[in-house]
C-alpha cells in the first residue's frame, strides 16, 4: 500500500457526506435539483457530499464563513475545557496536599 492510499485511509470519513438528501423544503427542493444537474448521479441521488462540493466549487465564501465559525467555536470550547480543567486539577491538589510541616512543631 502507497503512503498516499494510508494516509487516505487514515483520514475521517463523515458518514452524513454519503447520506441522500431529501428535498423537504423548497430550498432543499432547489438545492438537490441544481446539484443533481451538476453531478448527475448514476442513481439519481443527491448526497450531502455532492452539495457540499458543489457549494465548495461555486460558493465558497459562504462554506468559509461556516468553516471558521466552527473553527472558532471548537476552538473556544477546548480554552474553556483547559481553563475548567485547570481549575479541577487545583483544587484537587487543594484536598490531597497535607499541610506544611515548620520547623516549630
Amino acid at each position: 500500500m502507497d503512503t498516499e492510499q494510508e494516509n487516505e485511509d487514515k483520514t475521517y470519513h463523515n458518514p452524513l457526506l454519503k447520506e441522500h438528501v431529501a428535498s423537504e423544503t423548497k430550498v432543499k427542493s432547489w438545492l438537490v435539483e441544481y446539484v443533481g444537474n451538476q453531478c448527475e448521479p448514476e442513481d439519481s441521488n443527491v448526497t450531502v457530499g455532492m452539495i457540499v462540493e458543489t457549494v465548495a466549487k461555486e460558493f465558497p465564501e459562504f462554506l468559509m464563513v461556516v468553516a471558521e465559525e466552527n473553527f472558532m467555536r471548537g476552538y473556544e470550547q477546548a480554552l474553556n475545557d483547559v481553563e475548567n480543567y485547570n481549575k479541577v486539577i487545583k483544587e484537587h491538589d487543594q484536598i490531597l496536599t497535607p499541610p506544611a510541616v515548620t520547623d516549630d512543631e
